[in-house]
């Protein structure tokens, strides 16, 4: 099955563009369809969700021409990568259909909730002849990308440890639906972890091991905001995790991920080396400037982003690029697979009171080029 050109879009597509489809509609789809819109190396073609009158109104909103069944998306010729943006829960199910179906996965994170499942994922996309990249993407924004440069260049002389933390109420304040980021495969630590364990392994490099306490400090919690204020739901997962992690380098970090938190403390990620300290933007935003730090200057050095500034989908980009050059993508399945694999271990070490290994391993991903731009034409 074919489909004509999106109408109505905010740029014309490359004349090579990759047929991009988006399974899930829900609140996160219509930051991902803003911007996939703005990148000429996309074509967004088609949208579907188990809810027919939710796929439509966003089609509606985002001009997507097509809305519908998953199974009908996927039997679109034209679409090459489905964009999954279902609830945790159902992500490597959702997966393995678009592998089935002989098209590339991104993949909204975690990219499962087992390392059994995000094993076989890999396994059967490579059996396909297919791809499967993951969120997040942030880490491909300028503002990382321009840290993990300074880095790369000895801005902080060896790199030796970090301290990253995220905590806060809890999202039942602001978001409609949050139940689902209190069951299994969300929390705080499979939630926004994925941000700041990716951002880590593009510093350090692959985990070795970790080490970990927890705590949940309600059974249950009310929604705040929006129709369904003041009801209340079950709270299945811990709420905070305060993690030692060791790089298979040597190196080290000591991270926190808390939904209990009246004070918030969010997107702090701080890299120390033997010369200095380097405190980078928000690993959950695309931009931002980094704050250097070094011994013996009394006042920091404001380093401000280099590259393009860009939203959600530019993993998108990064692999339908990789896609039509034969190259590697940066957000890979791998990396993910291996954040996964570290997070589900800090679980487990919260729970068995011991260090747990991190048997999982993956090449350190390359930095991006200062000129890598998903809002440039280039296929």
């Amino acid at each position: 099955m074919s489909i004509p050109t999106t109408p109505g879009v905010k740029v014309t597509p490359s004349a090579n563009a990759v047929g991009v489809g988006v399974i899930g509609a829900g609140v996160i789809s219509g930051t991902y369809l803003e911007h996939m819109h703005q990148y000429p190396d996309l074509r967004v073609l088609g949208i579907a969700d188990v809810d027919a009158e939710r796929a439509r109104a966003q089609a509606e909103a985002y001009a997507v021409p097509w809305h519908g069944s998953v199974a009908d998306l996927l039997a679109i010729d034209d679409i090459e990568i489905v964009v999954n943006l279902t609830i945790p829960a159902v992500h490597a199910e959702i997966d393995h259909q678009i592998i089935a179906a002989g098209k590339n996965v991104w993949s909204e994170k975690p990219l499962a909730l087992d390392r059994d499942s995000a094993t076989q994922l890999l396994k059967a996309a490579e059996a396909a002849g297919v791809r499967v990249a993951c969120a997040p993407d942030t880490v491909l924004g300028a503002g990382i990308q321009t840290a993990m440069r300074q880095i790369a260049a000895g801005a902080i002389g060896e790199p030796l440890t970090a301290s990253t933390t995220f905590q806060a109420p809890g999202p039942e304040a602001w978001h409609p639906n949050p139940d689902f980021l209190y069951a299994a495969g969300a929390g705080p630590l499979l939630d926004m972890g994925p941000y700041y364990l990716t951002t880590l392994v593009h510093t350090f490099g692959p985990v070795a091991a970790v080490s970990a306490v927890s705590s949940r400090s309600h059974e249950q919690r009310t929604i705040a905001s929006g129709p369904r204020q003041g009801e209340r739901f079950s709270v299945q997962v811990p709420t905070h995790h305060a993690a030692l992690i060791r790089f298979e380098s040597g190196q080290s970090a000591q991270s926190t991920f808390s939904f209990q938190s009246a004070l918030m403390r969010l997107g702090v990620v701080e890299i120390s080396g033997t010369e200095g300290t380097l405190v980078l933007p928000d690993p959950n935003t695309f931009e931002g400037e980094s704050t250097l730090w070094r011994f013996g200057e009394d006042t920091p050095t404001t380093v401000p982003q280099q590259g393009s500034a860009y939203g959600r989908g530019a993993g998108v980009v990064d692999l339908a690029r990789a896609l039509r050059a034969g190259t590697p993508e940066t957000a890979s399945g791998a990396v993910a697979a291996h954040v996964l694999d570290t997070l589900l271990a800090i679980s487990e070490a919260a729970e068995q009171g011991q260090s747990v290994d991190v048997t999982s391993t993956v090449p350190q991903p390359t930095r991006l080029a200062e000129t890598w731009d998903p809002r440039e034409a280039t296929l």
